[in-house]
């Protein structure tokens, strides 16, 4: 009896694919199945798109899943397929069996191969079982998403083990995980869950890939390893199987880890109940080895580029905690959260020849690689010119010129038509005498410094700068840049102040400008003025980036656009001083009488919250939220009233006489009965005498108006010049 005639007796049909010529060949039984006519018992040649219009649409998409599954791994495809009509109509159902032939390892697209099987008719499930069927299929589809949301979003290797773990599989799931990752011609385990007893992983760690077991069979071949039951295992791979007897299960699968076309690895699933592994079960497991693999990929690489960037950040940084006999230093460096997160910010402590420190924050421009090279270079030259004992002024002068220079060499070499990326910098230099105290300050463009006074007041330091390092001046251009000069500023740092310096990656990150960038940090210190250093620079970096958790993100976490750079010095110990004082001392010269402005700032940030009732003075905000309390009016008219004093004093000093003035401001006292005392001081002996004038005058009222706001002033002489001073109560009735 010929084979033809069994299978048309058993209703079997026989049939080919060539997925290379797009034809299908079938004989008379499968035409018949399929709906296509027989040509008198003859084999039937068709076009594939004939094929295609046989089945229903869905089945055929779901066939085209499982033949690209069974070509991967070298196996039978089969799939129950639905038979339509030209009307949609389904005529019968049949099931289908397909063996791939030719070079099925390859793939479907890269090489050409075919197809050939059966097909015979069976009954059409039932309803009930058909609702089955198409719950599975959207709780594995519902599965699918969730997990490649899930793995999309983990950032490190132990988070995608982790999510890997918590995977709830549709109708099976595994009880049993294990990621294998191959490292030169050895295999070992990189991750794994339920596995019992600690040390049962133990033979897993490490073997040749020419070991006989299924994971490293996977990595050899590309190809997947389904192991139904115990006996299976034992009869594939002898060797091995008294190592996995002990763990008591009853199916495994092993699937490759796959990125770019090469094996990376491997991905064991365990079961405690036998599993058959059908072509949905099987596809299933396929898709989330894919999914595994590409986020091991990319969190190895997140991992790769943060070491890298680390490692970078580590040798651009002083190394160690600054430690400076008779100050106390807190650094903190936070890269930009795009990119390789290195960038231009920096700081620096550098011990000088003359038994000073100098302390150095800059901002190369951008946050890149090559801002990140700039800034290591411009660093290391900073260094070698605050070692030779140069000023302030002159270590800004040679560091601009260097970056110039190096602008200028990067110019002379680049290709003709290729524009070159000059960068500039800005930079803060200190000079800082531990002993006194003092501050001599060089600005090169850069933010000013502030100070936090002993009892939590922030205070903006006002200090003369240039332009920023690397700008040669122009024509109108003056004060800084490769040839010019960067005047210094002297500031003293009593017992117990911090002096805070920073790039504006820390003030106008998130929208902010530098008026609400301080406003900002203003009450981060007010509500941690008891804290130590380390922790108020904690809190700083905080404020601007959130808690470091992904489950509680900060007001302004998605908006890390820059890199801050900080730097916080205290003088002493805090309480050295009362913590009721305050106290601000300014320089303004006869060639820069726009410094008045900065002396009447600096008094009413001294004032931001006189005449507050004593009850409220814990409370009440930092600099510049202006007084609290029953009588806010009378406040704000008193501080109002010390700034026209003040403003007057500073006016006639730089008016009548040659020299430069020096005001000292100081608040002492508890909240609610403090006394403001003002002192400007200059080197002339003409003393001050009131005028009468006339209706029409536009100056000498200034001691009229002395009289009618200050508590007391007066006039004192010292050594070479005089004193003007005005006191002023804030329990004083208005």
């Amino acid at each position: 009896m010929r084979t033809e005639d069994v299978l048309a007796a058993t209703g079997t049909g026989i049939w080919t694919w060539d997925h290379a010529a797009r034809q299908i060949i079938l004989d008379a039984t499968a035409a018949r199945l399929l709906g296509l006519s027989p040509d008198a018992g003859r084999p039937v040649r068709a076009a594939e798109s004939a094929l295609r219009a046989c089945f229903h649409v869905v089945d055929f998409v779901e066939l085209n899943g499982i033949i690209t599954l069974a070509v991967a791994e070298g196996r039978i495809a089969e799939a129950m397929m639905r038979v339509v009509d030209r009307d949609g109509s389904v005529l019968r159902t049949v099931r289908t069996r397909l063996k791939p032939r030719g070079d099925p390892g390859r793939g479907r697209d890269s090489a050409p191969f075919t197809l050939v099987g059966t097909v015979t008719e069976v009954a059409e499930p039932s309803e009930g079982q058909t609702q089955v069927t198409g719950d599975w299929r959207r709780s594995r589809e519902a599965f699918l998403l969730d997990a490649g949301r899930a793995l999309a979003e983990a950032r490190s290797t132990s988070e995608v083990l982790r999510v890997a773990a918590a995977l709830s599989m549709p109708g099976f799931s595994p009880d049993g995980l294990a990621v294998f990752g191959v490292d030169g011609d050895r295999l070992s385990v990189i991750g794994h869950h339920g596995h019992g007893e600690d040390g049962a992983e133990l033979p897993f760690l490490d073997m040749p890939l020419e070991t006989p077991y299924p994971a490293a069979d996977v990595v050899r071949s590309g190809r997947a390893v389904y192991l139904t039951s115990p006996a299976e295992y034992q009869r594939r791979y002898p060797t091995t199987w008294p190592l996995a007897e002990r763990f008591n299960r009853q199916s495994w699968a092993f699937l490759p880890l796959v990125v770019a076309g090469r094996t990376t690895g491997a991905w064991m699933a365990a079961f405690a109940q036998p599993a058959a592994f059908s072509p949905d079960e099987r596809a299933v497991l396929t898709t989330v080895a894919r999914m595994l693999a590409q986020a091991l990929s990319r969190a190895y690489l997140h991992e790769s580029e943060r070491e890298l960037a680390d490692g970078l950040q580590r040798t651009m940084r002083p190394a160690g905690a600054p430690d400076v006999k008779g100050l106390t230093v807190a650094a903190r460096y936070v890269p930009t959260g795009g990119g390789l997160q290195v960038g231009g910010d920096w700081y620096d402590v550098i011990p000088l020849p003359s038994g000073r420190t100098a302390l150095v924050i800059g901002d190369v421009q951008g946050h890149d690689v090559r801002a990140a090279g700039i800034m290591s270079q411009l660093r290391i030259a900073l260094r070698a010119y605050a070692a030779e004992g140069h000023r302030p002024e002159a270590v800004l002068s040679r560091a601009s010129r260097f970056l110039a220079g190096m602008a200028s060499s990067a110019a002379a070499s680049a290709p003709d038509g290729e524009p070159v990326d000059d960068r500039f910098a800005t930079c803060l230099y200190i000079e800082a005498d531990p002993l006194l105290g003092t501050m001599d300050i060089a600005r090169a463009g850069h933010l000013d410094p502030a100070v936090l006074l002993a009892d939590g007041t922030l205070m903006l330091r006002p200090t003369a700068g240039g332009l920023p390092l690397g700008i040669t001046p122009g024509p109108g251009l003056t004060g800084g840049g490769a040839d010019g000069d960067y005047p210094t500023t002297r500031l003293v740092l009593e017992p117990g102040e911090t002096l805070l310096v920073c790039t504006d990656g820390l003030i106008e990150t998130g929208g902010h400008d530098a008026e609400t960038g301080w406003a900002r940090l203003r009450e981060v210190l007010d509500r941690h003025r008891t804290a130590n250093l380390e922790e108020i620079a904690d809190e700083l970096v905080r404020a601007v980036h959130g808690p470091p958790s992904h489950h509680t993100r900060g007001p302004l976490t998605d908006r890390r656009e820059d890199d801050i750079a900080l730097l916080l010095v205290r003088r002493g110990e805090k309480g050295v001083r009362p913590a009721t004082a305050r106290r601000t001392v300014l320089t303004i010269s006869q060639a820069d009488a726009s410094r008045v402005a900065d002396a009447r700032h600096q008094l009413q940030a001294m004032l931001y919250d006189w005449g507050a009732a004593p009850a409220d003075a814990e409370s009440i905000p930092g600099a510049g939220a202006g007084p609290a309390g029953p009588h806010a009016t009378e406040a704000a008219a008193a501080v109002d009233g010390a700034v026209l004093m003040l403003s007057e004093i500073l006016t006639n000093v730089l008016i009548h006489t040659e020299d430069d003035a020096l005001m000292v401001a100081e608040v002492t006292g508890q909240p609610g009965s403090r006394r403001l005392r003002v002192e400007v001081s200059d080197h002339s002996d003409e003393l001050p005498h009131r005028r009468d004038p006339g209706e029409l005058a536009s100056s000498g009222r200034g001691l009229v108006l002395m009289d009618l706001l200050a508590g007391g002033w007066g006039v004192d002489p010292r050594g070479e010049g005089k004193v003007i001073w005005f006191e002023m109560r804030e329990d004083a009735p208005p």
